[in-house]
This record gives structure tokens, sequence and C-alpha cells, in this order.
């Protein structure tokens, strides 16, 4: 069994052939053995500029060929993979790019009305010019830029040094394929893989580190659950710069021959359209994508009946939503998951499942993970009752990134991770999720850290203090509402607020609504009581 990516890759093109690989809507069409020559391709490209073993290489664009094959690219060079939020702002991806070292960054060209690189560069020099404090540096340690071009009739080159992805192709033919041959085959199973970067309580976004050997088994533990095979067609609407897109989407075609379909921005009427047109069978999402479906008007002029698989989570599944995915969107199988970036795939359901089990809980272990409940005092809870969740396992994350005092925080001496999450496990170790010991909300699909938010309205003037909470939203799940204390003779409205966290924040940790209040209930030790601003909502 192949235990780093450049291995998986290889194996896949002698395995697969000329099956397809990926089949981009508008884009080319890769089979494996095309994916393996044009991965080397990419990897010998990057050898050209100077990466090097062990360099970060990060991408800040958009589901399409580019990223797949620039990440493996640069994993087949030795380097290691950063991802970067799509739905970041320039202040963000600064940030994340300092501080985890990127030489290299992969990013789109103008794309939705933003110019990414052009927000970033913004972010470097304001944060240079205003020397805000926990600044990341500046972006002199990128020896490349790549420009992607996303949008049709886009060049991407020369745009203020970087250069377009045609031209970095180019630049392989100045190394050998055996060079970079050489590299894919001196890349370990320890290696580290990837650094996916998440947001903590702390307010400010963690890298949890993994390795080869680790990404590629929650992978192939994601498509074993799913029976993944070369019989599949995978339609990934998941952000590939998530954990997964990353690894239950493009590694877990990789192991299992699937074809990979992405979705550059999802749509329900396009996502219709792809289903019919590619024979779509696998196509997992949050539960709003499959509403949004199933409330379509043009539903029933679509033939969805090639579809197979939905995996789905990060939201209440209510019973209705699985039995109508079955009887209404043909799924034969619907399955619910638990995981996150520091255990990619905790929990997860299997086939066969009855759609309470799928709808109310979570499944059961997966990809070598051992379970615990834990009770107030750390000690094991109840079988039925609630307490936190701990999970230890081969394929948990080596750690935090340049962070030992937050690994340690999170995992402890006996090897758990404190997820801060509660729940329970019922007699089949099926996990039944039951609220958030810290503060996190999900906004569409997205974990919300209500710290990060609160730091940054930390930083617009005339606010004294502000804590924010997550609202039901039909649409959203959850959005957040803002509760803000004004500083002594300056006036805010809620349109400076928004417009302050709108440069700054990331659409889905963007703050719906705007409270103002002359104070913040606190408990006698002088913490806001959240809990009292959620009943005042409820």
């Amino acid at each position: 069994m192949e235990l780093t990516v450049p291995a998986a890759v290889a194996r896949a093109a002698r395995e697969f052939g000329d099956a397809p690989a990926l089949a981009e809507p508008d884009g080319p069409r890769i089979s494996y053995r095309q994916l393996h020559k044009q991965v080397t391709t990419v990897a010998r490209a990057l050898i050209a500029e100077g990466v090097v073993p062990g360099d970060r290489v990060a991408i800040w664009s958009p589901n399409t060929h580019h990223w797949v094959l620039a990440a493996l690219g640069a994993l087949h060079a030795g380097a290691t993979l950063v991802p970067v939020s799509t739905r970041f702002t320039g202040y963000e991806a600064f940030d994340v790019l300092g501080r985890s070292g990127a030489c290299a960054l992969i990013v789109a060209g103008p794309f939705l009305g933003t110019d990414r690189l052009a927000t970033l560069r913004a972010a470097a020099a304001r944060e240079d010019a205003e020397r805000l404090p926990g600044g990341s540096g500046h972006l002199d340690q990128l020896r490349l830029v790549v420009q992607v071009p996303i949008e049709a009739g886009q060049t991407a080159d020369g745009a203020g040094g970087a250069i377009g992805w045609a031209c970095l192709l180019d630049r392989a033919a100045a190394v050998p394929a055996s060079a970079a041959d050489a590299r894919a085959a001196a890349v370990s199973p320890d290696d580290v893989s990837d650094i996916l970067f998440t947001s903590g309580t702390t307010g400010r976004s963690k890298g949890a580190v993994t390795a080869h050997r680790q990404s590629l088994a929650v992978a192939r533990a994601w498509a074993e659950c799913g029976h993944l095979s070369s019989a599949d067609r995978y339609l990934v609407v998941n952000p590939f710069f998530h954990s997964f897109g990353f690894k239950a989407g493009i590694l877990a075609c990789l192991v299992s021959g699937a074809a990979l379909i992405p979705q550059l921005v999802y749509d329900a009427e396009q996502a219709m359209a792809l289903v019919e047109a590619e024979r779509i069978t696998v196509f997992p999402g949050p539960p709003t994508i499959y509403q949004t479906i199933l409330d379509h008007p043009g539903r029933a002029a679509r033939d969805l009946s090639c579809l197979r698989l939905a995996v789905t989570g990060a939201a209440t599944v209510p019973v209705a939503l699985v039995e109508r995915m079955r009887q209404e969107l043909s799924f034969e199988t619907v399955l619910t998951a638990y995981g996150l970036t520091e255990a990619v795939v905790a929990t997860m359901c299997r086939p066969g499942d009855d759609p309470q089990t799928v709808a109310h809980t979570s499944g059961r272990a997966a990809a070598g993970f051992e379970i615990r409940v834990a009770g107030p005092d750390g000690s094991e809870a109840t079988p039925g009752d609630p307490g936190e969740i701990l999970l230890r396992g081969p394929n948990l994350m080596l750690g935090y990134l340049d962070d030992p005092q937050a690994t340690r925080a999170a995992v402890d001496a006996g090897g758990w991770l404190h997820t801060g999450d509660i729940g329970h496990l019922d007699p089949a170790g099926n996990l039944t999720i039951t609220d958030r010991l810290k503060d996190m909300y999900i906004c569409g699909g997205f974990n919300v850290y209500p710290a990060e938010v609160e730091q940054v309205l930390a930083r617009l003037d005339g606010v004294a203090e502000s804590a924010v909470v997550g609202v039901p939203d039909g649409r959203l799940g959850e959005v957040g509402r803002a509760y803000v204390v004004t500083r002594p003779g300056h006036a805010l409205d809620a349109g400076d607020v928004l417009a302050y966290c709108r440069e700054r924040l990331a659409n889905y940790k963007m703050p719906r609504q705007v409270v103002f209040r002359a104070d913040l209930p606190r408990n006698p030790s002088g913490k806001v009581l959240k809990r009292v601003l959620r009943e005042e909502i409820a």
C-alpha cells in the first residue's frame, strides 16, 4: 500500500491508466496516466524555480484542474502543501502565508470581482504601514508567485512580478523528469504533506500539520466507508482548500480510481446539469446543498437517477431530509460523518444504516480512531450521558505549526485530542453531537469561531468590547450576531461595523446582525455570559 501521495499518483497511473481522473466542466479531461505526467511536469517546473524538499507551497485558488495539478505537483517535488481559503480576505491570507513561511504561491487571477493578489499586496502594505501587533512579516519570502487564469480570456501573466500558469509549465523544460521522479521517490510517509489552517478559539487560526501516510489513510477510510471505486464519478463542490475537498475529495478519488468532477462555484441548477451530463454517482456536501436541489423548480426536468452516494454533516440533518434524498434524489446511500481539520475522518455512518441513525448520529469510529466521551471531571462519561468528545488514533495531526503550547492544550499526554465538542455514544458506538464546548457555530457548512470575529471588531475605532454568538438562519443554518459596546464619545451604526468586517473577514465569518448595548452580561469573574445572550435570542 502506497504511503506517500507521489507514490499513490504513480500507482493510480499504472492501475487505472486511461480511465478518467479529472473532468473539469468547460475545461480539460485528464486520464490517470495523463495526470501522472502533468503532475510530474508541475514538479519539474517548481524544482526549476528553486523549490526544495520541505519548502511550503501555498495555493489560493478555487476548484479547477490547476489546483489539483499544483497540489500534487508540489508534493511530487517534496514540498509541503499550504491550502488557503478562497473565502479569506487579503489580511487573512497574508497572515497564513507569513506564519507558514510559504516560498511559493499559486493564486487565482481576478475572479468574481476579486483580484486576490492585489488584496494580498494591499494587506501587506497596510500591515507594514500600521505596524499592527502580531504581524506576520512581509511578502519578500515569496520567491515564486504564479497567477492562474480562472475567467475566460485571462492570461494572468506578468502581473506585478507574477508569472502565468503557462509560463510556469514552460520552466519544466530545464529539469528532466528523472530529477522530479527522484524527488518523489525520496518522499517519506512521515514527511509533512500539508498544513491546513483552521480558525481557533483564541481568535487566530492554527495550522494543523499532517504527514503523507495520515492524509492517505483518512482518504482511504472515507473511500472504503462509501464503497468508492473506479466506476464512480464524484462531483466535488466542497472547496479544495478544505480537508473535505482535498482529502475526502481529491485524495479519495486518487486512491479509489473514481473520476473527479470539480464545481467552481456551487449553483444548484448547474450542479443538477452536471449530475445529468456527467452521470455523477457521488455527491457529498452540507445539508443545505441537497435542500436547494430538492426545492429547485427545475429539478423534475433533470435526470438525477445516476446518484448513488451522499455524505453530509457539519449541521443538523433532519430525518425528513434523509428520506427525501433517498426517495426524490435517487440516492441509494446517505451517510453522515464527523471530523475536524485535526482529525479529518473521525466517525462515519455505513451503507445500510437507517434514516434515524444517519440523521441523529455521525456514525461510528473510522480511520483507526478511538472515541471517548469525558465527563466534567475528565473521567469516562456514563454511556448515553453527554460529555466532551476525545479522539485518538494514528491519523491525528502531528501538531499545530510552531505552536507547542496550543498542541499541548489540544492533545493530552495520553494522545487524546480534546475536540471541544459535546456528544454521547449509543450502545452501537454511534456518536451524536449535542453541543459545542467552545463557542463555534456553523455558517453555511463552515466553522466560525466568535473569538476571531471579536478580535477584528476590537480594532474598529469606537468599539469598547464585543461578543459574537450564532443565531439560527433558515438558509445558512446559523449566522453571526455581534453585540457591540461603543466607547464614550464615539458613534457607530450597524453599517459601520458590517463594512469594517466585510473588508477583513471571509463572508461566512461576517456577522449578519449588529446589536448595540450599554454593557455585556458577565459572571462574577468578569467573563461574558454568552449563554445569556443566546437566551435573549431564544
